[in-house]
């Protein structure tokens, strides 16, 4: 009857394994994108800080360009009100010369005094037509003023389109590369947990049902008695055994896995809280787990797996997979996992 039940347990089918895979794989996709959309939106502030600069600077020249074009027509009002007047005088002036002509013609009397006030008032005459003239050229150099800072504002409104053309542009390049880059790396975290799942499933079939290794999320676990008797970082036969079926899993991957993902498996080390005396060759948890992690790395370099794709860390007993207390609950604390990710 007790082989009939392990049968029946054996014919079951455990869905949590992969339900926990693909609820890891989500939260990592998710928290990947959410990773390149603050990069991308950060190079875009850049970039649009940048454009708002250049219009700032082109705003302020065109004002201080609209300014100088007020004052200039300022001037130029002033010089035309300067040629009214001025005409309004030249008028009177020749109406005055008109009058005296009259008189002379009139009187033969007073003849040398119009005279004199017919050369006085010709000199007075020509006087403002200089100044007439000295006035027109002043006009005129102002319109040709006026029209060197239209043109000047010409060119800053033009610029100004090509900034904020190029503004668009650069938004819309920013975007298309930021969707690009999802695309991508959403298809990398797909591969690569595709052949994490085929190398979880071919470490069940090839690591058996033993109770001491088991699947915990996204992570392999053996317990340390598997590999290491107590305080020791030399991995025992039968731990060597469990780990060339390890190692021969990983060299059948690596053939499989395309050469553009940087993959590593991570070797972790975790240890009881129970505290080491520090009179042994190891003064704490933490040395203890490093060494056991670098132990199992160095196994599986013997065994061919190449150095670049593994990676060996130790945590000392500060991730606990149970906190109670007991016994039972050091054992489970006292662990080697294994997890491929990328590097």
């Amino acid at each position: 009857m007790a082989l009939a039940r392990a049968r029946r347990r054996e014919r079951g089918v455990d869905y949590w394994p992969g339900f926990v895979d693909a609820l890891a794989t989500l939260l990592l996709a998710i928290m990947f994108l959410l990773s390149v959309f603050v990069l991308a939106q950060f190079f875009l502030s850049q970039e649009i800080t940048s454009r708002d600069a250049v219009l700032d600077r082109l705003n302020a020249q065109v004002n201080e360009l609209t300014q100088l074009l007020a004052l200039e027509r300022a001037n130029t009002q002033d010089a035309e009100d300067t040629i009214a007047s001025l005409r309004s005088s030249l008028s009177e002036a020749e109406a005055e010369r008109s009058r005296l002509e009259q008189i002379l013609e009139s009187g033969a009397g007073q003849s040398e005094e119009a005279q004199e006030r017919i050369g006085a008032l010709t000199s007075e005459l020509e006087d403002e037509r200089q100044v007439s003239q000295r006035a027109l050229s002043q006009v005129e150099l102002l319109n040709q003023q006026i029209s060197a800072l239209r043109q000047q504002i010409g060119a800053l409104e033009a610029a100004l389109d090509a900034s904020e053309q190029r503004d668009q542009r650069s938004r819309a390049k920013i975007a298309d590369l930021g969707r690009r880059l999802n695309v991508a790396l959403a298809q990398r975290v797909q591969e690569l947990n595709r052949y994490r799942s085929d190398f979880f499933g071919r470490l069940r079939e090839i690591l058996s049902d033993r109770e001491n290794i088991r699947i915990v999320g996204d992570r392999f676990v053996f317990q340390s008695e598997v590999l290491f008797a107590s305080g020791a970082t030399e991995i025992n036969p039968t731990g060597q055994e469990e780990m060339q079926k390890l190692a021969d899993a990983v060299l059948d991957l690596q053939e499989e896995i395309p050469p553009e993902i940087n993959w590593v498996l991570r070797v972790d080390g975790h240890t009881d809280d129970v505290p080491l005396t520090g009179t042994g060759r190891y003064r704490d948890n933490w040395e203890l787990s490093a060494a056991r992690a670098i132990a199992v790395v160095e196994f599986l370099i013997d065994q061919g797996v190449p150095a670049s794709r593994l990676v060996a860390a130790g945590f000392g007993e500060y991730q606990p997979l149970d906190t109670s207390g007991t016994p039972e609950a050091r054992a489970r604390n006292r662990r080697i996992e294994l997890k491929l990710t990328e590097r």
